[in-house]
């Protein structure tokens, strides 16, 4: 047994929170062997100015406060997300809060946007290595704001400048009514706000936007819509889902948004729907399931120039990251595909 599946094996043993934190730990503490850069000439791309040694992203929520950027840019991935990050520090919501669902591969969290505040993760932003390996913020807002909206613009004036994308996440379903934000007109302001403050920077970065994946084709017409209108450089698709068809695992009931396995299908099909709503107007970035590199393929056929994930590190350990990089590499050349741009949507319509 490697001491990767050993390690994996004493953290299940552990509450799933704190076995989280540890597992940060011990990349900050260098206990992690990490493989460096994984790239080459197939998987190099370019997402909404992003020039990625390769498309495989780590999803926000891993690394909520920014703690751990060194190490992660060394373990395979070709872009990281951190956050979200909110103005003010909050506690979230109370613990437990994070459930593993074994049996299902997947897990449920109702954390609330737990975070040091804006200020905090900035200067830790300000102090990160630059290199080959693009790093954003998840822009959230606070539980108790009086203008949520707001909340968001004021995080990106705060950060924008460390990072090299930022993404607009109105689609945690662990704030009351924040998905809300996601109607038309709602969404609309938000964005202007958030697209103001962008405009103004020095050096004006993508605006990406993460949509939940229990939407209407009528709902994600509209998000389409106010994306494109809104000069946004991509979509996130998609966040965690409150379905919880087909699960067998005993937490299933749990409160909280659903990642992992289950999502992939659900999450594909939004993906799919949205590639084709958006006519390749807008390039999308695919998330939900992802475990191996087929599915990072499915995805990127489906209609996403680049993918993330996060739930399958719970289950698989660090040394997934350049498995499915590689894997992915193998794929493209089997089906003679000189680059991950030429596969992007090229399966779509079986998703359909």
């Amino acid at each position: 047994m490697s001491l990767e599946r050993i390690g994996l094996a004493a953290l299940h043993r552990l509450d799933p929170e704190r076995a989280h934190g540890l597992s940060l730990q011990a990349l900050r503490t260098g206990l992690v062997p990490l493989p460096g850069p994984v790239t080459g000439a197939r998987l190099a791309t370019e997402v909404a100015g992003l020039r990625l040694i390769n498309p495989v992203g780590l999803a926000a929520g891993f690394d909520k406060n920014a703690t751990a950027l060194s190490p992660l840019m060394r373990s395979g991935f070709g872009f990281l997300e951190v956050g979200a990050a909110t103005p003010q520090p909050q506690a979230g919501n109370d613990k437990p809060r994070l459930f593993r669902l074994k049996a299902d591969r997947a897990v449920i969290n109702r954390f609330g946007f737990n975070n040091e505040g804006a200020s905090t993760i900035c200067a830790r932003l300000a102090m990160r290595p630059r290199g080959a390996v693009p790093v954003g913020l998840n822009l959230g807002a606070n539980k108790t704001s009086e203008d949520r909206a707001a909340d968001f613009a004021a995080v990106l004036a705060c950060c924008g400048p460390h990072v090299d994308f930022a993404t607009v996440n109105v689609s945690s379903p662990n704030t009351e009514r924040l998905r809300d934000l996601q109607g038309r007109a709602a969404l609309t302001a938000l964005l202007a706000g958030v697209m103001e403050v962008r405009d103004r920077m020095e050096r004006p970065i993508p605006v990406f936007l993460k949509i939940a994946p229990d939407l209407s084709e009528a709902e994600l017409e509209e998000i389409a819509d106010v994306a494109l209108a809104s000069g946004l450089a991509g979509i996130v698709a998609t966040n965690t889902t409150l379905s919880r068809d087909g699960l067998t695992d005993g937490q299933k009931g749990q409160m909280g948004g659903l990642s992992g396995a289950p999502l992939f299908q659900r999450s594909t099909r939004v993906l799919a729907r949205l590639s084709s709503v958006t006519k390749g107007a807008i390039p999308l970035i695919g998330v939900g399931g992802i475990g191996t590199a087929e599915d990072a393929y499915a995805k990127i056929r489906a209609g996403a120039s680049a993918v993330q994930l996060y739930t399958a590190l719970v289950y698989q350990g660090l040394s997934l990251v350049p498995r499915i990089a590689e894997g992915l590499d193998r794929l493209l050349e089997r089906d003679g595909f000189a680059t991950v741009a030429e596969a992007v949507g090229t399966d779509r319509d079986r998703w359909l």
